[in-house]
């Protein structure tokens, strides 16, 4: 694999950091192999638990590999959301959703399918498959600001994951693996710009929790 890294200008992370959309419209053209090794050098540099560094990564750039995360994505996720995507309760979560759908009819064109694996050395099921998912997501938002401050997109979604003996059969991973998240990749259709939360003020509380 070519690893030579690409001359591409970064962002400082604070602007990283409150600018990062969830970019679930993506361009069709491809994203360079350097970029992609780059996005999982940066997520490696994550911690983990005992500092046991089983996470593994898949990055999908087959197009009968990504049409089968596809097929995955939308049997399971057009019955989670057909109910909102039907009656949505806001303006906003329409948007949302518009963007959700787009991407289940178009995810077999994004340029990298990334997921994000745990490796337990024994076989696992049921609940237990989540036990280490604390290991596994701060490399998840890793990858993902990394993205950002390259200028591409990138959304996490656990949605064709949700029958991991089917995923396993799709990416011909060792029966000990987790597929504990999917995170499209590509340069992204829409703009980046700072993101809507709420104040600290209502989040947050020093020593314990008092209005």
């Amino acid at each position: 694999m070519d690893s030579t890294p690409a001359s591409v200008t970064t962002l400082d992370l604070e602007t990283v950091m409150y600018t990062s959309r969830a970019m679930r419209r993506l361009d069709t053209r491809p994203v360079p192999e350097s970029l992609l090794i780059k996005l999982i050098e940066a997520a490696n540099q994550a911690p983990s638990g005992s500092n046991a560094q089983q996470t593994r990564w898949i990055v999908v750039r087959d197009p009968e590999q990504k049409q089968k995360l596809a097929d995955l994505n939308r049997k399971h996720g057009e019955p989670h959301i057909r109910g909102d995507v039907a009656q949505p309760k806001t303006e906003k979560l329409k948007r949302m959703l518009d963007a959700v759908v787009w991407q289940m009819e178009h995810l077999h064109e994004a340029p990298a399918l990334i997921v994000a694996c745990y490796d337990y050395e024994e076989v696992k099921d049921g609940m237990e498959i989540y036990r280490k998912a604390g290991s596994v997501w701060p490399g998840v938002q890793n990858l993902l600001l990394m993205a950002r401050s390259l200028g591409l997109g990138a959304a996490p979604t656990t949605l064709a994951l949700r029958n991991q003996s089917e995923v396993r059969q799709a990416l011909r991973l060792p029966e000990t693996f987790a597929a504990l998240c999917l995170i499209p990749v590509g340069y992204p259709l829409g703009k980046f710009g700072p993101v809507t939360r709420l104040p600290v003020s209502t989040i947050m509380r020093f020593d314990a929790w008092t209005d």
